[in-house]
């Protein structure tokens, strides 16, 4: 039995989960404005989620939703999906099915540290690659390299990334491939901000199809705007996604019927058309409000440019520590962001963007307040 000194927590998770609903504004999540459940379906849509029924779905995700997915990943099958319980299901699921004490484990950081603490609770040494602040936030191709080696059981990415907004380049994405292949380690690839990009870009290349051994999670709550329903999903290669459902099996059984209903309409294309604009639209809006303040704090707070995500990682220069400041502007000022510290980069804060802008404004308002008092 693992005791409570051997286990690291989900910081980051925690500390939402403890304020995000006792604050006037929560910047502290990632995803946009989540939609309220008829804001977005016609009266066929009504009656179908109407006429689910609340008995067992099938455990591995209804049909019509696997077919949904599969056609998102050129030559995916049904069978190579899994529907979890939110991507976060999907990649606890991974760590749990590739994982044992003594491998090693290599993760981007900064980055959501889901599989960085499960690796840590499993055993295994995990290892940075690091993200540079001095070039854009780019990936460090040379650590890359020196990284991964015989013992490197599993290569872990957030691309695009949480909290940078990075998107990985195609050449870049082919040396994650090439350093996987070098020593036959597994690539996981989170792609819950695909279809977040900035300025209209094109949606981000999902990893899926670049190799033999790469596991694609995804979910419908980022770039949708569908957080409640949890429902996320893994794409992997036949056998694997076999191992997956068996572990999936014991945590949950499945994800809710009515949540996967949801989920299948969501995903019909003009409908998946609808709610990536919405969120784009804003995304847009949310950055250019952060814009407009940035250049109004005297230096204290600066963000590079974000490739896509609704987020902007904002590094501060006052003499106070990422969770400190988010503390006093918590307590001060009633907004929740979430402290770098909490995604492996200190002196930033991470805010999100996707509200309505007069939402957005007011909260980075009461945020410069605090940190001029801070000074």
């Amino acid at each position: 039995m693992t005791s409570t000194a051997s286990f690291t927590p989900f910081a980051l998770e925690h500390y939402q989960s403890q304020f995000e609903h006792t604050v006037a504004f929560n910047l502290a999540d990632s995803s946009v404005k989540c939609l309220g459940t008829s804001d977005w379906l016609d009266p066929d849509e009504v009656a179908a989620l109407l006429a689910t029924g609340l008995f067992y779905p099938e455990v591995n995700g209804t049909r019509t939703l696997r077919e949904r997915i599969a056609a998102l990943y050129p030559g995916a099958a049904p069978d190579q999906i899994l529907v979890t319980v939110g991507a976060s299901e999907a990649n606890s699921l991974v760590c749990g099915t590739l994982l044992r004490p003594g491998d090693e484990v290599v993760v981007v950081s900064p980055g959501y540290r889901q599989v960085w603490g499960l690796a840590h609770n499993a055993g295994c040494t995990v290892r940075e690659l690091p993200l540079d602040p001095d070039n854009g936030w780019r990936l460090d191709l040379d650590a890359l390299d020196a990284l991964v080696g015989p013992r490197t059981r599993l290569v872990a990415v957030v691309n695009p990334n949480n909290p940078t907004g990075t998107v990985f380049s195609a050449a870049e994405m082919e040396r994650i491939v090439a350093a996987c292949a070098r020593v036959g380690a597994w690539l996981h690839a989170d792609e819950v901000y695909q279809g977040t990009e900035a300025g209209g870009a094109a949606e981000t290349p999902s990893f899926w199809g670049s190799y033999d051994r790469a596991i694609c999670t995804n979910s419908l709550s980022k770039a949708y705007g569908l957080s409640g329903l949890r429902v996320g999903w893994a794409v992997a290669p036949r056998e694997m996604t076999e191992e997956l459902w068996r572990r999936h099996e014991y945590a949950v059984i499945a994800a809710a019927a009515p949540s996967m209903t949801l989920a299948e309409i969501a995903l019909r294309p003009q409908k998946r058309r609808s709610l990536l604009e919405r969120q784009r639209r804003i995304s847009r809006e949310g950055r250019q409000v952060c814009e407009a303040w940035l250049a109004e704090q005297g230096g204290r707070f600066s963000a590079a440019p974000a490739a896509a995500t609704c987020i902007a990682f904002v590094r501060f220069g006052l003499p106070l520590g990422s969770f400190e400041l988010a503390e006093r502007i918590r307590t001060e000022a009633s907004v929740l962001v979430a402290p770098g510290a909490f995604l492996g980069a200190e002196q930033h804060l991470r805010i999100t963007l996707g509200y309505e802008p007069e939402k957005v404004r007011e909260a980075l308002r009461r945020i410069g307040e605090v940190a001029a008092g801070a000074v």
